[in-house]
């Protein structure tokens, strides 16, 4: 694995200087610190794997002709971890009514076991385009991801579903994972309520950071899938730190986000893990120029207790497929380069081992 570095100056300034040329992504680093005792209190380490956002409209549609190779060679980056986790941005549905809105996305029931095939084990549903077709799609998306054993977090059959983590164990670990839409669009309209289906929102903090902490009481790793940020802008809002900082406070451990469609930083925030934004995956983007949404990566975090103790970026770019392939050379170099670089308009550090 090549753990991240950083490298908090001239952040802006390496960003640019690479812009025509490569995808952003993490520093070369030395190995972590976890412990190598056979001790039984010794606690296990596991691997989390995250990209991006995931959808199968326009030429990505045409990849699920053949669903076990729809996302390409790069799919063996997903499936090297034990847990691998991405944004779904459509429903998958043939039913409802468009919602009024400028993008409207939906994928046929195929799109799931493409995304099996690939290794990806659980997607987010809380994004503002899960529910396209409105309750109806959602309610497809959900019923055929789980006939497809594809696990789902987000959105439910009413608020109290929404807000529910979703449990995986991994490795001995129970890991507790969480999705919350802090997009505005039509928020109030598909917010989960009592009594009808919908999504995690963002904007009910309290719920969310009540959530957060009964997790962190009665499992071991708590991860949060947040969908916030600006479209197009490398650095988090306030409104994402802020929320960062809620959930962390709360007893998140692990935050890897997505929405601004190009990678932002990713880094240590005192005791927990934040990446930002983790970029476009299966797309229909292209090229390398502003931007830059079809430039993103796959992180692989390894994690011992409740601490990231390695990590790994592989930097990708989007090919005229739309599927990612994985940069090499001193192409994926300067990749890693820029996106620690991000670190700095994040205000985050590197990963302790990692220094």
């Amino acid at each position: 694995m090549i753990p991240s570095l950083r490298t908090r100056s001239a952040a802006v300034a390496l960003v640019a200087t690479a812009a025509l040329v490569t995808v952003t992504g993490c520093a070369s680093g030395t190995a972590g610190t976890g412990s190598a005792s056979a001790e039984p209190s010794a606690e296990p380490e596991i691997t989390l794997t995250f990209a991006g956002d995931v959808h199968f409209e326009d030429r990505v549609a045409e990849l699920l002709d053949d669903p076990a190779t729809t996302f390409g060679p790069v799919a063996a980056e997903l499936t090297d971890g034990d847990l691998t986790v991405v944004n779904l941005e459509t429903p998958i549905t043939s039913r409802g009514t468009a919602q009024d809105k400028r993008y409207v996305f939906r994928a046929p029931d195929a799109s799931v076991s493409a995304m099996t095939a690939a290794g990806i084990d659980v997607v987010s549903l809380a994004n503002n385009h899960t529910m396209d077709y409105g309750r109806e799609g959602l309610a497809d998306t959900i019923a055929t991801a789980k006939a497809g054993g594809l696990g789902t977090v987000g959105a439910g059959a009413n608020i109290d579903a929404a807000f529910t983590p979703l449990h995986r164990t991994v490795g001995g670990v129970d890991v507790a994972i969480f999705a919350f839409s802090q997009v505005d669009d039509l928020a109030e309209e598909w917010a989960a309520g009592p009594n009808r289906s919908g999504m995690a929102m963002a904007f009910d903090t309290e719920r969310a950071y009540a959530a957060v902490r009964a997790a962190r009481a009665d499992s071991d790793l708590v991860v949060v899938l947040p969908h916030w940020g600006a479209e197009g802008d490398q650095c988090p809002t306030t409104r994402q730190q802020d929320f960062a900082a809620g959930l962390i406070d709360a007893g998140a451990d692990v935050i890897v986000g997505a929405h601004s469609h190009v990678l932002q930083g990713a880094g240590r925030e005192g005791d927990a893990y934040v990446a930002y934004g983790m970029g476009n995956f299966l797309w229909y983007s292209e090229g390398l120029h502003q931007p830059f949404s079809a430039r993103a990566g796959v992180l692989h975090l390894t994690v011992q207790g409740r601490e990231v103790v390695r990590s790994e970026f592989v930097p990708t770019v989007m090919t005229s497929t739309g599927q990612s392939e994985a940069l090499t050379g001193w192409h994926a170099n300067l990749a890693r380069h820029n996106f620690d670089a991000l670190r700095a308009c994040a205000d985050l550090d590197p990963v302790l081992s990692d220094q």
